[in-house]
Order: C-alpha cells, then sequence, then structure tokens
C-alpha cells in the first residue's frame, strides 16, 4: 500500500492505492460524506478487487484531508474526483477505471461518470433519498449513468433502494447503510461483477 496526494482545484486529495498483480483495471473508491477510507464495506471491496486483478485506488477528499467533517458541496467533489481521475489515468498507464464509492462517495462516481470516461461505476449503500422523503429522490443521478453499474443496498437502508435500470442492477443483501452485515456476500459479488463487466476489456 502507499499514499499519494493529489492537486485538485479545491486543495490535495489523499490517494491510498492498493495494487494488484498484473491489474487489468483501476477501481477508484470514494467514502461517505461523514466517513472515511476505513469502512467496513471499502475495505472488503479494496480486498476482493485486489483478488481479481484490480488496483484500488481509496480516495480521501480535499474536506477530509484538511480536517473537515462536513462535505463540500457537490461541484467541487466532482472537481476533485475528476482531478484525482486524471491524475491516476496518467499513472497508471491509461488502464480502464472503475467509478465507485460508498453513499456520498456512489452519487460523486454516478456524476462523473459519463466526463471521466469511466469503464463501469460501483454504487455502494446509493442514498436514494434522505432517511424519511422519499419525496427528494436522487434516482437521476442513478439513472443518468450510461456504462454498467453495480449497486448493492442494504435490506433496511434507511436512505432507500434504487430501481434497477437499462444499465444499473440493484443487489440488496442484509444490513442497513454501513453495509456491514455480510462483508463476504458484498466482496463476492463486487469480485464476480468486477470480473463480468471487465472481461470485454481485456
Amino acid at each position: 500500500m502507499t499514499t499519494i496526494e493529489i492537486d485538485t482545484p479545491h486543495g490535495p486529495a489523499r490517494v491510498e492505492m492498493h495494487c494488484a498483480e498484473e491489474a487489468q483495471a483501476v477501481l477508484l473508491l470514494g467514502h461517505g460524506a461523514g466517513g472515511g477510507i476505513d469502512a467496513k464495506d471499502l475495505v472488503a471491496v479494496t480486498r476482493a478487487a485486489q483478488a481479481v486483478g484490480v488496483d484500488v485506488a481509496l480516495v480521501e477528499q480535499p474536506y477530509r484531508v484538511a480536517g473537515r467533517r462536513a462535505p463540500a458541496p457537490a461541484k467541487q467533489l466532482d472537481a476533485a474526483w475528476l482531478a484525482v481521475a486524471e491524475e491516476l489515468g496518467e499513472r497508471f498507464d491509461d488502464l480502464p477505471q472503475v467509478f465507485g464509492g460508498r453513499s456520498s462517495g456512489a452519487r460523486v462516481a454516478c456524476r462523473t461518470a459519463a466526463e471521466g470516461q469511466a469503464a463501469a461505476v460501483l454504487c455502494l449503500a446509493f442514498p436514494e433519498h434522505p432517511p424519511g422523503k422519499p419525496e427528494k429522490s436522487r434516482q437521476a443521478e442513478l439513472d443518468a449513468v450510461e456504462v454498467p453499474t453495480l449497486v448493492v443496498q442494504g435490506e433496511s437502508d434507511p436512505f432507500g433502494r434504487p430501481e434497477a435500470g437499462p444499465h444499473h442492477e440493484v443487489v440488496v443483501i442484509p444490513g442497513t447503510h454501513a453495509l456491514d452485515k455480510d462483508l463476504d456476500g458484498l466482496a463476492r459479488i463486487t469480485s464476480e461483477w468486477l470480473t463480468r463487466v471487465l472481461r470485454p476489456l481485456s
């Protein structure tokens, strides 16, 4: 594991790299709004991705690097993410990139997938709506993604459950928004999906 800092328009982002042997792609994973890259589901997915030949970049947004807990506005999150993706593309020989993250990080991955030319998107606990406010849906962010997308959702997630669509599948596993009740199942689902979506690219 190596840690690098990458300059973005909104301050430095910190990236923790977990490299696989003979990688065929790079998976960028972002954290939730108030959490960090040490979340149990992110750790489980990192190990699962490495095992199937995918480098993993755990991306810490500039506001977290600066010690703030309150998330930056969406446009700043997206701009910082795209700056990291561009830098990593140059460092890793233009390997295909899969954008991903948990909760807020999943939203960033969806919003930037087209501009960042992501090969696929992985959403862990996509926050379909704020708790108790189903009328404030974020389904449009997910529906706008036009590359293969996997959403893994806890069956009792208070942030709701997204609807499946032409480009994205939704898999429900035991647990809440934390997705920490069945980490083995989460690892298996994501590694199988990564293998399937990356096969045509290798």
